[in-house]
């Protein structure tokens, strides 16, 4: 996530600072904000200490029906008024009612008597006793459970308490992972049914069938059964391998084994160990995970303990061992959403110090399960022991030390806590992978089909490209066709045929006769070749990682008129340095960064040497280093950066985990300049100086406020422990906070320089952050405290009121320390890329939410805007007027580039929606500044309904997605922040630069080579309803079969099939000059490979061919019917088809020349077994061969001959570059 703002970011949907914020609720709602200084809204969490005083109560009121939201009315569900899942409301009684009042007025009387726990302490005549309490509490209990037990029509789709450890009483989903979309016995029903959801699979079962019937029969029913069983063969055999891989995957993953700890009184530790399959494991097991370690299930995470020892960074020069572990781990979510950034992770503290043999006291209440994996709330419950008059287990513990081994009775006198909330950062979904060197134990609460990884796995996306529409249009005209022919044949007979049958009997006959010309195996064939461009482009050593997950559109790729692309990650690298700071007089940038960290080694120097340099310095100096040395403090301290340790090869190394590569951008600039990260867990910030080793900063975490993309900013609260001269009086707490300069401008305090270093820095193409503190007194953060507890504790509009706590009490007035730069550089060949794309045809938009002179900088330095090209700007557009004045102005500068605003394009998408898109998709480029991702989804959207042309998105970010499935093409890169895009998209790469070679040569192929293999498969069905229909004609109208049984399955199968399949191996140009002349790709857009036109062109050829065919043989031979004219036109037509495929072919390729020779010989080999259809002895002689030639070469050569002249006197395009 990038703290410049930047909405076009990879993970701008993805920062999730709430890793730090061990107990609040992750859940956003809709956030507003109370004061005029503060900008966007800002969800904000917090990173507190677990202690008494941070217990999550009820504040003593009875809920209300709509009081809370989804999330939470499942954890509310046993109070009064509130409302079931099933949506009736529960009756409480008199006496039920009153049992709840008491409970509330206690919790109500407690928060009222005491401040906090400590206070609390000090007067403890003000509590109850102990007695009383445990009394009302286990009364309490027992009637509460009691009405649970009575509740029985809760399922498991409820909200659910789980005793860890223990049997459940409710019954739960196996965790059975089941990716598989068929079972065993609905595999062919549902298979059946889906082919037979298409028109044509059942035009020709019909067709089948009807030769049960005598008097419709014309053949063997094998005639027309064979061509329709090989086509549901061969797409119910694809789909049965596809679910014989997934559930070959899935009985691994369910046979995975993992440990499980089993409960016992008479283990010595009460835990034992066990194996059980992932399949065996249930809701309230505990598991025991490690590192690299895949999770089951979705777990609540109750302890993690490191497996080796960890650097103490307090001790001299940071390096003593220590074993103390606030339980933080890491989890990689990248199988669940995408991204690649760890995860932190926190067990509950409740939890952490319990003994493992005090686990399965305690009990956690969660929501329903649903798709949210970034939302979670829940409790977590420590029940009391159940002991008898005397168990010396539990005498035992009563006398240890230490809150694990604490008694009921001593947690409750020392005011410990005996609940605790859960959030997201207390879980760990199925699917994702423990990251870091953990021993965690993890509490099972959602199993199989109810995780959140099978709950957010939707069905994979279904599109159908433009070439399938094109076909489907000219397959009506074909069925017309065949009604037409079939009616004109009867009425040409008065409607009074000779064989003295019904003429709607005639009728249906001839549509039987001239079911080929309908192409049953033209979408089979379409399929399996986009299966061979598929297996291209995955296999393209040119364009190594491309992944194809949508095969149904490779065509597509070579129908582009529109390319939306994102700018961070897709244009530029999104691999950050910071390469300038402004600290208001003065800037550092290059070279000057060696002064920096002069500063900086001598703001944290110790001995005699520092302070006399410090002495003798001048006072502007001076001045100017303590602001440098505020501002990298500020950058070292104000992030969500974590220092990870791994072994490599034997090697501790050191690496910074966060989300987002801004973010370690800037740990590792403060690292270069002198002030390293050391340590950072959800209490601490260690500072280390680099020249000394030295521990020079140590920081306690009080606060921190996450950064998200509607905000555009963090900020963070802390205390600085250690002597740092200014920084850390004993009664100070510091707020800095750094983001985007749209929000921080008014945040923070009145200055004359920061909007016009902010645009110098983004005309340098930097990506710009502003970094400010405020000085807060202990009272001042007492207040602050107090109401934001106030705020977190609410459970409606719990977000908005935090949100508004911050900006009343930290968000206005904040010193300005400095402005930072951070560089972007564009993407590998994104230049050439981008003016091939632009030669190609293709219309290039940019949608960032970076600010307008990043944008322009960057879209003229990647050669977005052509050289001299003028750049039309519309900003900061208010009024109705004012975009109506600007839209009249750009009607008259359709030759220009537009760059254009968020606020603007929001009025303009609002009020001149129509008026907007006609003018800017005549534009060479479009530049939009400041777009959100549901801008850049609306606009993919406007843009696909007002042109109905091909439009293409490509994006690398969580927040691209939305644009990516709004495309007809999505295309997504796989970035440095994650996967999600990628995942999303149709077809996925690595680098922008393989974008061009997946459309100008694979796209280009694809749509060339299926548009010739359908034209070849009509032809293929016409020419021989044409030979039928002269048969027909020969024979006065007589409804009879010319080509029976064998002879019509062979044709469409044996005869001809492999060479008009073989031409998906054709290309007419080779891939270099492709790129050269990218104005070939321009010409698709058209179409014209597979028009109107050309399909009338193939109808004339397929009639005349079939005419000649038939007509001659029948001539020729000298009669009408009979063994010798079959054989000749049969044979004619079968060489037929295979001179022209080989006539068609422009580049060939081997296995093209095997298919049309093996086929050839296919035919040559199997004529002596065609007896029962042709006379052998005749076929053998001199005059069947000339006449065979001769029909050959009347069909053929006038064909053949109007191509070459067509060729000389109007050569395509690909004839000319290639000099032919």
């Amino acid at each position: 996530m990038r703290m410049t703002g930047d909405a076009d970011s990879g993970s701008e949907d993805d920062l999730d600072l709430d890793e730090l914020d061990p107990i609040v609720d992750a859940s956003h709602g809709p956030a507003t904000t109370e004061s005029s200084n503060s900008a966007t809204p800002i969800p904000l969490q917090r990173l507190q200490k677990y202690g008494g005083n941070r217990l999550w109560r009820s504040k003593g009121r009875p809920a209300r029906p709509g009081d809370h939201d989804e999330d939470t009315e499942g954890l509310l569900a046993s109070w009064p008024g509130q409302t079931h899942g099933n949506g009736h409301l529960r009756q409480w009684s008199e006496s039920e009612d009153q049992i709840g009042w008491n409970v509330s007025r206690r919790r109500q009387q407690k928060l009222n008597r005491q401040d906090s726990i400590s206070q609390a302490r000090d007067t403890p005549s003000r509590r109850p006793s102990l007695r009383q309490s445990l009394q009302i509490s286990d009364f309490v209990r027992q009637e509460l459970a009691d009405l649970r037990e009575n509740d029985q029509e809760m399922s498991s789709q409820d909200s659910r308490s789980v005793t860890v450890g223990q049997i459940q009483k409710k019954r739960f989903p196996t965790n059975v992972v089941s990716n598989a979309k068929y079972t065993p016995w609905s595999f062919l029903p549902r298979t059946l049914y889906n082919e037979f959801s298409f028109f044509l699979n059942v035009y020709f079962l019909l067709v089948a069938l009807s030769q049960i019937l005598p008097f419709l029969r014309i053949g063997y029913m094998s005639t027309y059964i064979v061509p329709l069983a090989v086509v549901l063969t061969i797409s119910i055999g694809k789909e049965a391998a596809d679910d014989i891989v997934r559930r070959r995957r899935d009985a691994e993953a369910n046979a995975e084994p993992f440990t499980v700890l089993t409960f016992s009184d008479t283990a010595r530790e009460g835990v034992i160990e066990v194996q059980k399959k992932s399949r065996d494991i249930k809701v309230g097991d505990v598991l025991k995970l490690e590192k690299n370690q895949r999770i089951p299930a979705d777990v609540i995470i109750l302890q993690s303990n490191p497996t080796e020892l960890t650097v103490d960074p307090t001790a001299e020069g940071g390096t003593a061992p220590s074993t103390q572990s606030g339980g933080e781990t890491f989890i990689r979510t990248d199988q669940l959403d995408g991204e690649t950034d760890w995860k932190l992770r926190l067990p509950s503290p409740l939890s952490q110090n319990l003994t493992l043999r005090d686990l399965r006291r305690l009990k956690i209440t969660a929501g329903a399960p649903d798709r949210k994996v970034n939302d979670f709330v829940g409790t977590l419950d420590l029940e009391p022991r159940q002991a008898s008059a005397y168990d010396p287990h539990v005498l035992k513990e009563n006398l240890a030390d230490g809150a694990g081994g604490s008694s009921d009775l001593e947690r409750s006198s020392a005011g410990l806590p005996t609940s605790a909330p859960l959030n997201i950062d207390n879980t760990a979904w199925a699917n994702t992978v423990l990251a870091s060197s953990t021993i965690t134990y993890g509490a099972v609460i959602y199993t199989g089909r109810q995780t959140r990884s099978a709950l957010s796995t939707s069905p994979s996306r279904s599109k159908t490209g433009l070439l399938e529409y094109e076909i489907n249009n000219l397959t009506k005209i074909l069925c017309v066709m065949t009604l037409s022919l079939s009616i004109i044949l009867v009425a040409l007979e008065g409607f009074e045929p000779s064989n003295k049958k019904p003429w709607y009997v005639a009728i249906t006959i001839y549509l039987i006769l001239f079911s080929t010309i309908i192409p049953i195996s033209l979408r089979v064939n379409l399929d399996m070749g986009k299966t061979v461009y598929a297996y291209f482009i995955q296999h393209d050593t040119g364009i190594p990682g491309t992944v194809v997950r949508t095969s149904t559109i490779p065509e597509d790729l070579g129908r582009i008129e529109y390319l939306l692309s994102d700018k961070t990650g897709t244009l530029t690298q999104n691999e950050m340095q910071l390469r300038k700071i402004h600290v208001g007089t003065v800037a550092y940038a290059g070279e000057a960064m060696e002064e920096v960290a002069a500063y900086i080694d001598q703001a944290f120097a110790t001995g005699e040497d520092s302070k006399l340099s410090v002495g003798s310095t001048t006072k502007t100096r001076r001045e100017i280093g303590v602001r440098v040395r505020d501002l990298v403090l500020a950058l070292a301290l104000c992030h969500n950066v974590t220092p990870t340790t791994d072994e490599v090869d034997g090697e501790r190394v050191t690496s910074y985990q966060a989300s987002s590569p801004d973010e370690i951008a800037i740990v590792e600039f403060t690292e270069s300049v002198g002030l390293r990260v050391l340590q950072r867990d959800r209490e601490n910030i260690v500072l280390q100086c680099v020249s000394t080793g030295k521990v020079v900063i140590r920081a306690e975490i009080k606060d921190i406020f996450p950064f998200t993309s509607e905000s555009k900013r963090m900020g963070i609260i802390v205390q600085i422990t250690s002597d740092v001269p200014g920084l850390s009086r004993p009664d100070e707490l510091w707020f800095f906070q750094k983001g985007a300069d749209t929000v921080m401008t008014s945040i923070v305090s009145a200055n004359d320089w920061l909007d016009e270093e902010t645009a110098n820095m983004a005309r340098e193409g930097l990506r710009t952050l502003v970094v400010g503190r405020k000085r807060l007194s202990h009272q001042q953060y007492v207040d602050f405290s107090s109401e934001y507890t106030d705020a977190s504790l609410a459970l409606h509009d719990r977000d908005a009121g935090m949100t508004g706590v911050v900006a009343r009490h930290l968000e206005h007035d904040l010193e300005l320390l400095g402005v930072t730069g951070v560089e972007d550089r564009l993407q590998k060949d994104v230049k050439p890329s981008l003016e091939l794309l632009r030669n190609a045809g293709v219309k290039i938009w940019m949608l960032t939410g970076d600010k307008i002179e990043t944008a322009r900088c960057v879209a003229v330095s990647a050669r977005l805007v052509a050289r001299g090209q003028q750049i039309y700007t519309m900003s900061k557009l208010k009024t109705k007027q004012a975009a109506k004045d600007a839209l009249d102005v750009m009607r008259n500068q359709t030759e220009s580039c537009l760059l254009i605003d968020g606020d603007s394009l929001s009025l303009m998408l609002s009020q001149f929606r129509t008026e907007f898109i006609t003018i800017a998709v005549q534009l060479p480029a479009v530049i939009a500044c400041r777009c959100s991702p549901t801008q850049k989804a609306d606009v993919a959207q406007l843009i696909r309904q007002y042109t109905k042309k091909r439009v293409c998105c490509i994006g690398d970010g969580g927040n691209d997605v939305s644009m990516i499935q709004a495309a007809d093409v999505g295309i997504g890169i796989v970035g440095k922040e994650g996967r999600q895009a990628s995942l999303a998209a149709d077809f996925s790469i690595e680098q922008f630069c393989y974008l061009t070679k997946l459309l100008v040569w694979h796209g280009r192929n694809s749509y060339k080579r299926s548009a010739k293999l359908a034209q070849f498969i009509i032809h293929r069905g016409l020419i021989i309803s044409v030979c039928q229909t002269m048969y027909n004609i020969a024979g006065h109208f007589d409804p009879k079969g010319l080509f029976k049984d064998w002879l019509m399955v062979g044709y469409a199968t044996v005869y001809t099939m492999l060479p008009v399949f073989s031409l998906v191996l054709d290309t007419d140009v080779d891939e270099n000059l492709a790129n050269i002349y990218p104005e070939l790709y321009k010409e698709l857009k058209s179409g014209k490979s597979l028009s109107y036109k050309t399909f009338f062109t193939w109808v004339g050829v397929s009639v005349y061919q079939g005419v000649i065919i038939q007509g001659l043989s029948q001539l020729l031979v000298g009669e009408i019917d009979g063994p010798r004219m079959l054989s000749v036109s049969f044979t004619v037509l079968v060489l037929n088809e295979l001179i022209m495929v080989a006539v068609a072919v422009t580049t060939w390729h081997p296995l093209m020349i095997v298919a049309i020779v093996g086929t050839a010989c296919v035919y040559a080999g199997s004529v002596p077994f065609l007896g029962d259809y042709f006379d052998l002895a005749y076929v053998a002689s001199w005059s069947w061969a000339w006449r065979v030639a001769a029909v050959g070469a009347i069909s053929l050569v006038p064909v053949w001959g109007g191509k070459v002249a067509r060729r000389m006197w109007k050569p395509p395009n690909y004839r000319k570059v290639q000099g032919i």
